[in-house]
Formats: C-alpha cells, sequence, structure tokens
C-alpha cells in the first residue's frame, strides 16, 4: 500500500479540507517478521522501544524479537495475559513505562493497539504495529475506543509511523478473528449511510473523496467473504490491505465518520453494559457485524415509509438514565448537553426524508445480500451467537444512540415517531 500515492491523490480536495497522516510506510508481505526490525529502522523507528503483547500475539510473532534485536533496537518488554478489553487503567500503566524510551510498538491487534496507541499520544511517543490478525479495522487509525469506569469513550490518539503485517501470520491466525475483521469492516455501509445523512440534515463535514474511499475498502473486503476464513495469504494481504485503508480514512478525515456509525455505537453499548455486570464481551467486530445486521434491517425498514410526520423531542430522560444506571448515567449524560439533534427541526427532517431514503437505497447492501455474505465470511449475524441476551439487545436498539454526540438515523428515531422495528 502506497500512502503517499492516497494522501496526494487528496491534494486541492473539492472538500476543502487539507487531508495529511503521520502514517509513513505499511508494508504487508509474507515473511517479514525476520526482516522486521531491519524495516522498522529503514522508516525511521526510533531504537529505545516499549514491546508490547499478550500471550497470544507473542506466540503469533515467533523470532519478531529477535529480529528487531538484531537490528539494534533495545526492547523494554510489557507482556499481557489475554487483554480483551482496552482500559484507561492500562493506559495509565504504559504511560508509567515511558519515560526511558522513544517508542511504543504494539505486537497484536485491537485492544492491544488501542492502549499503545493512546498512550502513545499522551506521552509524546511514536508509535508502530506489527499485526498478527486481520481482525479489526483500525490499525491506521487516530483515534482509541477507551473504557474509563466502564463507560466507552473514543480519544484523540496517535497514528501508527509504521504498519507491518505478515502475510504467512496473518492467514495462519484463528478463523473467528479473521471473520471478526469481516464484521467491522461490513459495518462500513451503515456508518457511511448515518455520515451522509447527517452532513445532508446538519451540515456536517463530509469528504465524498474520503467516503469513496471507505466504500472502496468495504466493497473490497465484501468481494471476498468467501475466501475470508481460509489459510491464504493472497486473501490474507488484500483484506488487511482493507483494514488499514478504513483507518486510515478516519485519520485523514480527522474523524471516526468514515467507518463507525450507529452499528458501532451499538456494540459499544452492549459492550459497557455487560462491563457493568462485570462480562466481557465477544470481539468487537464479531458484535459490530451483528449490529449491522440489525441496524441495516431497521433503517431499510423505516426508509420503506414514503412520507413521515416528524416532532420535536419529548424525551423521558429519567427513562434513559435508568436504562443506563450507576456509573455510565453521567457519561451518557454529558453526550448529550447540547443534544446533537438541537440543530434538527421536524419541518427541515420532514422535508429531507425523501433524500434520506435514496441515499439508504444506494448506500446499504439489501438484506438477503448482507445475510448471505456474513454467512460466506464465518461471521455471526444474531445476537444470541454473541452472547447478547433479547433484552440486551432491545435495550441497546431503543437507547444506544444517546451514548455519542453523533447523529444516526437511529438517534432521528424519536423525532421520527416510529416504533422500533422488528428484528
Amino acid at each position: 500500500m502506497n500512502i503517499n500515492d492516497i494522501v496526494t491523490s487528496l491534494r486541492g480536495c473539492s472538500c476543502g479540507r487539507e487531508h495529511r497522516t503521520d502514517i509513513r510506510a505499511v508494508e504487508i508481505h509474507s515473511g517479514i517478521t525476520a526482516s522486521a526490525g531491519e524495516l522498522l529502522g529503514k522508516h525511521g523507528f526510533p531504537k529505545k522501544i516499549l514491546f508490547v503483547a499478550d500471550r497470544n500475539t507473542i506466540k503469533a510473532s515467533a523470532g519478531i524479537t529477535e529480529s528487531l534485536l538484531t537490528a539494534g533496537f533495545a526492547l523494554k518488554e510489557h507482556l499481557y495475559g489475554d487483554l480483551r478489553v482496552a482500559d484507561m487503567e492500562q493506559v495509565e500503566e504504559l504511560e508509567g513505562l515511558c519515560a526511558d524510551i522513544e517508542g511504543i510498538l504494539s505486537v497484536g491487534t485491537g485492544s492491544l493497539n488501542d492502549i499503545c496507541r493512546l498512550a502513545a499520544f499522551r506521552q509524546n511517543k511514536e508509535f508502530a504495529i506489527f499485526a498478527t490478525a486481520p481482525s479489526m479495522d483500525g490499525f491506521a487509525s487516530n483515534s482509541s475506543p477507551i473504557t474509563k469506569n466502564n463507560f466507552k469513550v473514543s480519544y484523540p490518539a496517535r497514528q501508527p509511523s509504521v504498519i507491518l503485517a505478515d502475510t504467512k501470520i496473518l492467514a495462519d491466525s484463528p478463523a473467528e478473528l479473521k471473520s471478526a475483521g469481516f464484521g467491522d469492516m461490513i459495518g462500513k455501509y451503515t456508518a457511511l449511510a448515518d455520515w451522509r445523512i447527517s452532513h445532508l440534515l446538519t451540515g456536517e463535514h463530509y469528504c465524498e473523496a474520503i467516503a469513496a474511499l471507505s466504500e472502496k475498502a468495504v466493497n473490497n473486503i465484501a468481494s471476498m467473504a468467501e475466501r475470508i476464513t481460509a489459510r491464504d495469504e493472497e486473501a490474507a494481504a488484500a483484506v488487511m490491505e482493507s483494514l488499514v485503508l478504513s483507518g486510515l480514512c478516519m485519520g485523514l478525515e480527522n474523524s471516526v465518520r468514515p467507518a463507525s456509525g450507529a452499528e458501532h455505537v451499538l456494540s459499544h453499548f452492549w459492550e459497557v453494559k455487560k462491563l457493568q455486570e462485570g462480562r466481557i464481551s465477544d470481539f468487537h467486530g464479531k458484535k459490530v457485524g451483528v449490529a449491522t445486521v440489525l441496524i441495516n434491517k431497521i433503517y431499510r425498514e423505516m426508509t420503506l415509509l414514503p412520507a413521515v410526520e416528524p416532532a420535536r423531542e419529548n424525551l423521558d430522560w429519567n427513562e434513559i438514565t435508568d436504562a443506563y444506571g450507576e456509573g455510565l448515567a453521567d457519561e451518557m449524560l454529558k453526550a448529550n448537553r447540547p443534544s446533537v439533534t438541537d440543530g434538527v427541526t421536524p419541518a427541515a427532517l420532514q422535508a429531507a426524508w425523501g433524500d434520506i431514503r435514496q441515499i439508504v437505497d444506494d448506500t446499504l447492501p439489501a438484506d438477503a445480500e448482507l445475510l448471505r455474505l456474513m454467512a460466506a465470511a464465518g461471521a455471526p449475524v444474531t445476537p444470541e451467537e454473541i452472547g447478547v441476551s433479547a433484552s440486551l439487545c432491545a435495550a441497546g436498539l431503543k437507547y444506544s444512540a444517546f451514548m455519542r454526540h453523533r447523529l444516526t438515523l437511529m438517534r432521528l428515531k424519536p423525532m421520527l415517531r416510529i416504533n422500533e422495528c422488528n428484528s
């Protein structure tokens, strides 16, 4: 992947915004573990590093420490058992290890990347990733979704300077993780619809070029659904490039909008409600995939209505607060002061309804096609498959939209006065 070519193509973008990235190189090749140290050095990554992994990723990346040492890197290692939740406690732990290092190398994916990315940002250290599974789309992102007091918030974070991935390792990674990566990516369909709807109604910044790149990434990965779980290096490389491109879009736009909409917010709601009960959720991408199936169906059902008669919001904030519960309600209320719908009038929403219907029709796959793709990729499609009960699923569909200061079609449902769609 040539980052310079992508950035160059966006110079003088018609959206009026300058698009830039801190990523210097993305290297996705077969057998590059042995040359990982050489490649990091070639791309100017500092030699005194904090090396962060867990027991699964260090096993998958056998040979990387030797490669780094041979290339002259000085390693301070910090290994976790099996890190499944990216929590502020771990971020602060890593920050405490940064005094005598110049960069952080995350060996892994998901939560490991997120805590390292934020620690590097807060301590002004360089950051790089050695990916061990194509399991999520945040490799190139400049934000980290982190839990604090069980509430999940996306923080501005450090983009990696270098991303390395060995296709031998990616191809050999567990099929479950590959399917999770597919689920995370398939959510771009609903995310892009939400972004376009918000731009239409509020004038939120929207870049057609970035949206097109994000759409290209999700279409590429959708076209490979049947090969997702195969031990196929060519497929693994193509999937990894799509995942990196999606994260790059977030960085270039300096927003999660190209990759995250109602489907991600629903997934985060399920996660924090489980954490509230002391339970760990399934993999992020698996949750996002299931959430996408639900949101896709709801959006398509909503927009079957040829006309609507919106009204101003009349919300029962006591009910919403009770749904979040102790420890989560205060953070939720902060995200709604002011409300993201304050600038949306019933008349404007009514006038825009035809265009909203068109956005949904143009952007989202048919429900049957989405289910076909998910099945081909070995990805779960029902809440039960990811340990989400019927009551938690229903609560998420009703209340999750209040978790973020982010306009989505789900957040507009109270104004539209559309009853919860069957799912």
